[in-house]
């Protein structure tokens, strides 16, 4: 388990905050088309698709370090709803009514990885889980040759009651250790049935960052950073387990009573 502490940086509005999480996301772009001209990422659903759709499509500067490279991207989902790509509750949907239906034509096209929406009415979600699973080894290569998938970001957002992902609190996903992909058919959250990223694939990605803005989020960041309590809670787990490589992107609203440290930039 990591022991070096989480980044918790803070900004004074959200379009501060999108300001300094392009170049944090263009640097993890850019490491990573270094290692294996790719870049693999997961993100998540709520705000976070309208905070980065702030961040990426506005004006840059012209260099290629302030250029998303659209083309060479891979977008995964680090949760998704049992839903039609066209249902309201859609992960897929949002990021694409938000992010993807507006990037530029000259700055290419990702290659998206929904879910297959053939089984998204199932009466289990498992099969939905395994075939994104399968996605994921294809990436990734075999399971048998990698023990676990390295995603080059995770996007992630943190709910009121701590719960990131689909990993909700005191929840027995949350010491799943072998699967790469789980399945939820009783969330606390609607819609019940989803499919997740594990612990483990969070945790083992080479850079992790947080969205959390607005004060309704100030109880529940207080207690993952300040308290003992906190300490079991999915997302002061994933600070936990990457440590230093986890980045808190808030506004102050949203720390405002947390006694962590925090900066205004990285």
């Amino acid at each position: 388990m990591a022991t070096a502490q989480p980044n918790l940086l803070s900004f004074p509005s959200t379009d501060a905050l999108a300001e300094q999480l392009r170049p944090y996301v263009l640097r993890c772009q850019a490491a990573a088309l270094a290692r294996h001209d790719t870049f693999r990422i997961a993100v998540s659903g709520g705000s976070l698709p309208t905070v980065l759709a702030r961040a990426l499509l506005a004006p840059g500067n012209g260099s290629p370090d302030d250029t998303p490279q659209f083309d060479k991207w891979h977008i995964f989902f680090a949760d998704e709803r049992a839903v039609p790509l066209d249902h309201k509750d859609s992960n897929y949907l949002l990021l694409k009514d938000e992010l993807l239906s507006k990037i530029p034509a000259e700055l290419g096209a990702p290659t998206v990885h929904p879910i297959d929406e053939k089984h998204v009415h199932d009466d289990d979600p498992q099969e939905l889980a395994d075939l994104y699973q399968e996605d994921l080894m294809r990436s990734f290569a075999a399971k048998d040759s990698v023990k676990l998938p390295f995603f080059d970001l995770i996007l992630l957002g943190c709910g009121p009651d701590g719960h990131t992902c689909s990993l909700f609190p005191g929840h027995d996903l949350l010491r799943e250790k072998d699967a790469w992909v789980a399945a939820e058919s009783h969330s606390p959250k609607p819609p019940p049935k989803r499919i997740t990223l594990t612990l483990p694939v969070v945790t083992s990605a080479i850079n992790i960052a947080f969205v959390a803005t607005g004060a309704g989020k100030k109880d529940i960041m207080k207690a993952i950073f300040d308290t003992e309590e906190g300490r079991s809670l999915p997302s002061a787990l994933v600070n936990q387990g990457g440590g230093e490589k986890v980045c808190w992107f808030t506004d102050h609203a949203a720390v405002d009573g947390v006694s962590f440290p925090r900066r205004g930039n990285l």
